[in-house]
């Protein structure tokens, strides 16, 4: 009966976590150029994220703004433990952020 209830009860807290969350924030730092920022979360459950994998969903993110010439400049995706990431496989919330440039730089 417990079990049954506890499990009733954690359902409706993964479902929230399977929305996947991401934000994207831009500086100009011209009138044509500038940075951006993006980040993505995702949950990983027996090594399948969901929705999809953060990076992915940071990636995508930063992709819908269909700013011309991004290129990003660094990637970073945490908790990151080396050889004892299968941890994380099994049960685990990733984060990923992804820092760049978009536009075209005045030469």
């Amino acid at each position: 009966m417990l079990r049954r209830l506890a499990t009733t009860a954690l359902l409706p807290v993964l479902l929230c976590l399977a929305a996947g969350c991401s934000s994207l924030k831009f500086e100009r730092t011209s009138e044509s150029s500038g940075t951006f920022v993006s980040k993505g979360v995702a949950l990983t459950v027996f090594s399948i994220d969901i929705p999809k994998s953060a990076l992915n969903i940071a990636r995508e993110n930063a992709s819908d703004a269909n700013l011309p010439n991004m290129e990003v400049s660094e990637a970073v995706v945490t908790p990151h433990l080396g050889w004892f990431d299968w941890l994380l496989d099994i049960i685990g919330i990733r984060r990923a952020r992804i820092e760049g440039t978009w536009g075209f730089q005045n030469s």
